[in-house]
């Protein structure tokens, strides 16, 4: 294997020393000016693994080689070494293209991490330019291997950028509305990107109460309260190497925001009843489907700590703005159930195809995947026609307006659905109830036989499976 080669570019000797000395004891060669024009010489003239910058030289700055690089050596991934506490100046490196940063003084643990990480890199696609989706060059190669389905123009940017952010280190901010799949492209950017054989944590912010909240993101100390009985390894320490999601930031408390935006900053943790700080190495992604500027301008959620999330923004397009990916996508989605029913294979009728393109899919994929999956229990047959085809109704009962329909306005995805009351959820469980009885009977009668428990109901095979499935029935 060759030998790997870093480019350091600093006028400061001591800093120069310390990267040499810690570059050699990787096995790594390094080679060292002190200038702007002396790093541009030598990248024209031969090949580095990584270059390491320092954010103010004698002729330039940073940034300067950062645009430099971008334009000339898209493949070549660098890093800038700041002042601490220059969290502006890392952030602006980032949105540039820099891979990632160290602060001074240099903590030679997240140096080694970082140059471990970087060197892992896979060779880059073609795609020049900072990390915005303004920049995305053609995007036809990228499709390849994706579990990102669709070839509709917003689908192929997507993927486009999500080749490009891969190879960085920047926090990614993904919005999207509710089922539009932020968790699959947070997963895809780990998967192409250096941290890819490291752990994906993924975590939904408002699924954790806030009392737990600090203990579940930095761990806790045996006897740090009551119920401490033992050590607990928080989601940071958890995805050190590889990459935390958080999902749904925006429901993140107020006092847990603070400590967030400390550990981001300050690359370290300290679990509750702690004595010290750890630090930690991890790839930040997060996503909402809540505005978070309106949250940031109503007070609810600060604005540092949007920054610091919200480096790059990558949007994940609404299932309406890419009609011509339904047919493959529901195609997939049927092979994907026939698979795990055991059922021959299904597929739309032309009838069924137009009934699905006509909605508006508020839910997005998440909500074609509901549709389909009654549509296959209702029908009879392979073919699955529109009379199958159980479309969401509004709150008054009426179906859902067509996209097509005159002055449509798609519903705002973060308005809560109404609460169901406390009668409606008791007359749900007692037939819920009443279901699970009556087919439990039927299986009994039957010794087992789920297709003659199936004709003795009067259901369909498919049907019944369905209903086994929703109930939670073995």
């Amino acid at each position: 294997m060759s030998i790997r080669h870093v480019l350091v570019v600093d006028d400061e000797p001591d800093i120069c020393e310390l990267l040499e000395i810690t570059l050699s004891r990787m096995g790594i060669e390094a080679t060292t000016t002190e200038r702007l024009t002396g790093a541009r010489e030598l990248i024209a003239r031969q090949d580095f693994d990584l270059c390491l910058t320092d954010m103010r030289l004698p002729d330039g700055d940073g940034l300067d080689l950062v645009r430099h690089i971008q334009g000339q050596r898209p493949d070549l991934p660098v890093a800038v070494i700041t002042a601490h506490g220059s969290v502006d100046t890392a952030v602006q490196a980032l949105k540039l293209g820099a891979f990632d940063f160290v602060s001074k003084p240099v903590d030679l643990q997240q140096l080694r991490e970082l140059i471990d990480t970087a060197l892992r890199l896979e060779p880059a696609p073609d795609l020049p330019g900072a990390l915005n989706a303004d920049t995305v060059p053609d995007a036809e190669t990228t499709h390849i291997d994706s579990p990102l389905l669709g070839q509709a123009p917003p689908m192929q940017v997507l993927r486009a950028t999500i080749h490009k952010l891969a190879r960085s280190q920047a926090p990614v901010f993904i919005r999207g509305e509710s089922g539009s799949g932020k968790e699959l492209v947070a997963r895809e950017i780990h998967r192409l990107g250096p941290r890819s054989d490291r752990p994906f944590v993924p975590v939904n912010c408002g699924a954790i109460p806030s009392e737990l909240m600090e203990s579940e993101f930095f761990g806790h100390r045996k006897g740090a309260f009551t119920g401490a009985t033992q050590d607990h390894t928080g989601l940071f320490q958890a995805a050190s190497g590889g990459t935390l999601f958080l999902d749904e930031v925006a429901d993140l408390p107020l006092p847990m925001q603070v400590k967030l935006l400390r550990a981001i900053q300050e690359r370290a943790i300290k679990p509750v009843g702690g004595t010290r700080e750890i630090p930690v190495d991890v790839r930040l992604l997060s996503a909402t489907h809540h505005d978070l500027e309106r949250a940031v301008a109503e007070a609810r959620f600060r604005q540092d700590l949007y920054y610091r999330l919200n480096v790059i923004e990558l949007k994940v397009p609404a299932l309406r703005e890419r009609r011509e990916d339904i047919p493959v996508l529901a195609q997939c989605v049927l092979t994907r159930i026939s698979e795990q029913w055991g059922t021959e294979p299904l597929e739309l009728a032309p009838d069924a195809l137009e009934t699905l393109a006509r909605h508006p899919f508020p839910g997005n994929v998440r909500e074609l995947e509901n549709i389909l999956e009654r549509a296959a229990t209702l029908s009879e047959g392979p073919t699955i026609h529109a009379d199958s085809i159980d479309l969401p109704r509004s709150t008054h009962g009426e179906p859902m307006p067509s996209a097509e329909a005159p002055g449509f306005v798609p519903p705002a995805p973060q308005r809560e659905i109404p609460t169901a009351s406390a009668d409606d959820v008791a007359l749900d469980q007692r037939l819920a109830e009443q279901e699970r009885q009556a087919i439990a009977t039927a299986l009994q009668q039957t010794g087992g036989n789920r297709t003659a428990a199936a004709r003795l109901l009067g259901l369909s095979f498919r049907q019944l499976r369905y209903r086994l499935k929703k109930l939670g029935i073995e």
